[in-house]
């Protein structure tokens, strides 16, 4: 099966607590893919998500649910971590205090525009961090269904020094 990637929005930020992108959802795709290929943090810490309301605003209600798997090369060969009724979505390891520590995060939203039914995400990331490298699989559910615009992405503690996050549409 060939999947063709049409760019929809890019945004960026430099020291900001989170990054939205707004108005990047639409009734033209039912899957979307989310690349965070340029990041700095000031801290290794997690990553997660917000999605973003038909009204703008960005939902930070106990709506989330998600399960993630750590993957490390320093110690036990992984970590899980799951959770229900969040304010927000786990994406996984935010790595290094520069580009270079920072392989990124791959995330795919299902069927965000419809108003009819939850959103759902799954992805994965990856990082060079203090330690050594590691990586993270996870997925996810936003359980109210509404209509969803727009994406929000916010570290754990900390700010991101330098982000772009690029959404393309999944044909």
């Amino acid at each position: 099966m060939a999947t063709e990637l049409q760019f929809i929005k890019s945004a960026s930020g430099s020291n900001v607590s989170s990054l939205s992108v707004t108005d990047c959802f639409s009734a033209d795709y039912d899957v979307y893919q989310v690349l965070i290929a340029k990041l700095d943090s000031t801290a290794t810490t997690y990553g997660y998500l917000r999605f973003i309301d038909s009204g703008g605003s960005v939902i930070s209600d106990l709506e989330y649910d998600w399960a993630e798997m750590d993957l490390t090369s320093y110690s036990s060969p992984y970590a899980e971590n799951r959770n229900t009724a969040q304010n927000k979505g786990l994406l996984g390891y935010v790595g290094g205090t520069g580009t270079a520590d920072m392989g990124g995060f791959l995330t795919t939203v299902y069927n965000p525009n419809d108003s009819s039914s939850y959103t759902f995400y799954n992805g994965q990331s990856s990082i060079k961090g203090a330690s050594g490298l590691a990586g993270a699989k996870y997925i996810g559910v936003h359980k109210v269904a509404e209509q969803i615009t727009g994406i929000n992405i916010l570290p754990a503690s900390g700010s991101w020094d330098n982000i772009t996050v690029n959404v393309y549409g999944v044909k």
